[in-house]
């Protein structure tokens, strides 16, 4: 990327991922725009009240994981180990905490019931986010 608007989009971009073959896929796809600056953030979700999705532990253990992936491209890449309810939320909240210029993901395959039942999060982080969003192409199946 050469002009300016692009480079400063691309000093600090934060990237969420929630498995170890999602954040290796999505840090392959980020390697060809070598952004400056990367924090890697997985959002453990939280029951609010009610009991969680998974253990928490097994759930610091899948973002560690995932982290440790991600690393294999990007091995100063800074990391973020979030718990929100809302897992947007929690993406939203932590880019503009940590002031990232922009969010980069891989928008996850899934049916449209799939996407139904988990509110589109993908259309939800585009139409949330207080910062450009950039979605990165190549998701295999």
């Amino acid at each position: 990327m050469t002009d300016d608007s692009s480079a400063s989009l691309l000093s600090h971009l934060l990237v969420p991922v929630a498995t170890e073959k999602d954040a290796r896929e999505t840090a392959v796809a980020l390697a060809m725009y070598d952004p400056e600056r990367v924090t890697v953030v997985h959002v453990v979700e939280k029951g609010g009240g009610v009991p969680d999705k998974t253990p928490v532990e097994q759930s610091e253990s899948v973002a560690e994981a995932a982290f440790d992936a991600f690393r294999e491209r990007f091995p100063e890449a800074e990391t973020e180990m979030v718990y929100s309810r809302d897992v947007v939320e929690g993406i939203v909240d932590v880019a503009a905490e940590m002031g990232a210029s922009a969010i980069a993901f891989q928008p996850r395959k899934g049916g449209r019931l799939e996407q139904f039942l988990a509110g589109d999060r993908t259309l939800r982080l585009v139409t949330d986010a207080d910062r450009p969003v950039i979605t990165l192409p190549g998701r295999s199946g």
